[in-house]
């Protein structure tokens, strides 16, 4: 508030400081046995929770978080920051140390967690998180400030479906360039977002690149707008509401509403205004009976 004292710190500030909690540290074995003040957000319940640093990837998760919202199936949990690595279900009892993350492809950081369900891109995140880190860098190095530009293009080429199978490739051989590169540790940990995803899902970036399909239907230019015929009910308050009029049909001449592929922005509109869950997302190969089911 403005004319008061403010502090601005991590999450461990205060109840370090005002608990006298202690932390020690194991020397012979480098791992750490004190306090860790964890937080997780994104697609459940937000907490914030007192643990011992041994506490595993699924304990946190599942037990302290409340799990995933809507009874959507958990897809990856990433660690420490926007520098963090992504680990999908098969890490889930990984335990919570420094060690045993960096092993895995990530970091603690300042011990935050974003999870994602099934419905989160991959490619979309690694892009996401890598558009961060590259606006941070403060482009002293080489490697950092134009590595990191070069595989922010790269991911942005392969979400637009413009992609080339060499790419994945490039964006490895990239990642390791500024890891090794890099004088600070913004730079050597930048890659990690691009280095997990492409380990734990790269079938992903392949979908993305051979089929031009986003899996997770998130990619914007990989989209397609269909209309269910089953559940619609000619209302046309998708007709009424689409801004480049891609949507023809009429209820008076019971002509089935349409999505004209070739004038559509993907702009979702139509699918925000439908009161009867008739217009599904959609993806090259995927079928819309299968989207709407």
């Amino acid at each position: 508030p403005a004319g008061r004292a403010a502090c601005l710190h991590r999450l461990e500030f205060f109840p370090v400081n005002y608990t006298a909690a202690d932390v020690e540290y194991d020397v012979a074995e480098l791992r750490t046995h004190g306090n860790l003040y964890q937080t997780a957000v994104s697609d459940f319940s937000c907490k914030c929770e007192h643990r011992r640093t041994r506490a595993f990837l699924r304990a946190i998760i599942f037990s302290i978080g409340g799990g995933i919202i809507d009874g959507k199936k958990f897809k990856a949990v990433q660690t420490g920051g926007p520098s963090g690595g992504c680990l999908p279900e098969g890490h889930l009892d990984t335990p919570v140390d420094y060690e045993t993350l960096a092993k895995a492809g990530s970091i603690m950081g300042s011990g935050g967690m974003v999870v994602m369900d099934e419905e989160t891109c991959m490619v979309d995140v690694a892009r996401y998180f890598l558009d961060f880190t590259q606006l941070e860098s403060c482009g002293k190095c080489v490697p950092c400030r134009m590595g990191t530009r070069q595989m922010q293009k790269i991911l942005e080429d392969i979400c637009a479906g413009n992609g080339k199978l060499e790419d994945i490739d490039t964006l490895l051989e990239l990642a390791e360039t500024i890891k090794d590169g890099s004088l600070c540790g913004l730079g050597q940990t930048a890659p990690n977002p691009v280095l997990t995803t492409i380990k734990y899902f790269r079938d992903e970036y392949e979908a993305h690149v051979k089929e031009k399909r986003c899996p997770a239907l998130k990619c914007k230019t990989l989209l397609e707008f269909a209309i269910d015929p089953e559940p619609c009910t000619l209302c046309g308050i998708c007709k009424r509401n689409c801004p480049p009029d891609a949507i023809t049909g009429d209820k008076k001449k019971d002509e089935p509403f349409v999505i004209h592929k070739e004038k559509c922005i993907q702009c979702g509109m139509c699918i925000t205004v439908c009161k009867f869950g008739s217009v599904v997302k959609t993806s090259p190969g995927i079928a819309v009976e299968t989207v709407s089911k």
